[in-house]
């Protein structure tokens, strides 16, 4: 079983500090939520890194919100409940199709740059939506541009004090309520900061796969602190692969947008044949798990690693235009998307599962709370639409500030003492060879098809890492791996547990939906079986 803690301490031999709010993380959900938390309350934002690198950073297509005169959050929410494939939280999208546009309009006063065309904001279209409503900046550095705005705001903010390099071992919780955070400096010491809020903003888990879109950072922490504090955890089965990661020798999986396919890229298999009317209506701007798999059928036919993305009937100049920073990445790498069709696979890139929340953002411990993509408020369901994760986090960052506002203050000292059972010192093998042993397992086992051979062949390499949480942990690398190995468990279990193919989801022992049956929520808990919950998406 996966202890409740990573490390021994003893609350009264460590330095406390205190404050009103914790925020975890400083992608747009964690830089947001401390801005506006900001305003009446005392702030810690931590974040492992430097403040500018999070997942949000690398987003390249956009955020998705209703703007145009020809839009409306009912075509809005049309679209996310169909991507979704019937596991929608119908009041969540609800939320997030209403209170998105209001969102931009927060963004944009904070000092985000949007592109604008004839005076007007610029639109685009993705796969599934049936409306353009994508507003991007900077052609496709839309995820840079917003941090720059928001890390400049926090950076000058008075009541936001910002710890980087720091690394949240775990949140400290009593009888199901947060009480605050067991933090690791960068030399090493402890110190427990104790908290009325501690929010979870500390984004995805790519990094759970050997081929991901997603940065170092995105090693799936939250959802691990979380489920360790007694948490729930739904929908971790649904893990969308992108389709179209740069796939060439030499170069990083880069992420070549989905608004490349929605200004009309079409995909060609090496044979140089277009290939997507054979699996889907939508042809390229099909949901991103129908165009992962056949991007893989095609590849597995024509033994390839790779199909090619092809936008050379645009002009050099809209390309520069739009993509300039996919652009200049694969000229970087000898390859012009204006003449060359650029060689594209799969790779890990989102999370729609993780930290069970309310409408509010809140978990189900009490006091703890999870935004943008560590959380599952239910707006993605099995499959999440392109571009609404960064209107998710605004809109939900915006509700948890005002349910912290109804928090009364933690009052007391805290005492408690914490020793593990048995300890067997420093981790036998690097963490570095660990780490890169699980993301094959993933890859291999629980990727974007599978199998009940599978899935239990990688259930059972993944449990011969268990003694890890037996080991003396004491540095951030050994924290992740602990952490990257108790969210890839929940995977697996999860995916397992799923007897039938949905969203990004598929099994291909359960080739179909099976609604009568799996139309629910798997959860998990730290103490409990596996718990189902129906989805309230009709």
């Amino acid at each position: 079983m996966i202890p409740q803690y990573l490390v021994d301490f003893d609350l009264q031999s460590l330095p406390c500090v205190k404050t009103d709010v914790i925020v975890i993380g400083s992608g747009i959900a964690g830089l947001y939520t401390a801005i506006e938390t900001g305003k009446d309350r005392n702030v810690i934002m931590i974040t492992k890194n430097a403040l500018l690198e999070s997942n949000t950073r690398y987003a390249q297509g956009g955020i998705a919100a209703v703007t145009a005169e020809d839009d409306s959050p009912a075509y809005h929410r049309d679209d996310t409940l169909m991507a979704g494939a019937g596991l929608c939280s119908s009041a969540a999208v609800d939320v997030l199709v209403n209170e998105g546009p209001e969102g931009v309009q927060e963004l944009i006063r904070l000092g985000t740059s949007f592109d604008v065309e004839n005076g007007e904001l610029a639109l685009t279209q993705e796969g599934a939506h049936s409306r353009r409503r994508i507003l991007h900046a900077n052609g496709d550095a839309t995820g840079f541009e917003i941090v720059r705005a928001l890390a400049a705001q926090v950076r000058v903010h008075e009541r936001v004090e910002v710890w980087e390099h720091h690394y949240v071992i775990d949140v400290v919780s009593v009888n199901n309520e947060c009480l605050g955070a067991l933090v690791q400096r960068p030399d090493g010491q402890r110190v427990y900061i104790q908290a009325a809020a501690t929010i979870l903003c500390t984004g995805g888990a790519g990094q759970l796969f050997r081929y991901t879109t997603n940065p170092d950072v995105a090693t799936a922490d939250g959802i691990a602190i979380a489920y360790r504090a007694g948490a729930l955890i739904r929908d971790m089965e649904f893990i969308q692969f992108h389709p179209t990661a740069l796939c060439y020798p030499g170069a990083p999986r880069f992420l070549i947008s989905e608004a490349v396919r929605g200004e009309g890229a079409v995909l060609r298999n090496i044979k140089g044949e277009r290939f997507m009317a054979k699996y889907h209506e939508l042809l390229e701007l099909a949901p991103r798990d129908i165009v992962a798999r056949a991007i893989v059928s095609e590849m597995e036919e024509t033994k390839s690693t790779f199909v090619y993305l092809d936008i050379t009937h645009e002009s050099e100049d809209v390309i520069k235009h739009r993509f300039p920073t996919i652009y200049e990445t694969c000229m970087n790498y000898g390859l012009d998307m204006a003449t060359d069709w650029i060689p594209v696979a799969p790779a890990a890139h989102y999370m729609m599962g993780g930290v069970k929340t309310d409408l509010n953002g809140e978990s189900s411990v009490a006091r703890l709370f999870a935004c943008g993509e560590v959380s599952s408020t239910g707006v993605h369901g099995a499959n999440r639409l392109a571009s609404n994760s960064l209107s998710e986090a605004i809109v939900f960052g915006r509700r948890i500030v005002n349910r912290v506002k109804e928090l009364a203050p933690l009052t007391g000292e805290l005492s408690m003492i914490h020793e593990l059972e048995q300890r067997s010192g420093a981790p036998k093998q690097a963490v570095i060879e660990r780490r890169l042993k699980l993301q094959k397992v993933m890859v291999r086992y629980v990727g974007l098809r599978r199998n009940e051979t599978l899935l239990h062949k990688g259930m059972d390499e993944l449990k011969r890492q268990l003694p890890i949480f037996d080991a003396e942990l004491t540095r951030k690398e050994e924290f992740e791996f602990a952490n990257m190995l108790t969210s890839c468990l929940l995977i697996t279990h999860a995916a397992m547990e799923r007897k039938e193919s949905r969203g990004a989801h598929y099994r291909e022992d359960y080739p179909h939906k099976n609604d009568a049956v799996w139309r629910k929520h798997l959860l998990l808990h730290r103490e409990d079986e596996i718990m189902e919950e129906f989805s309230d998406d009709v």
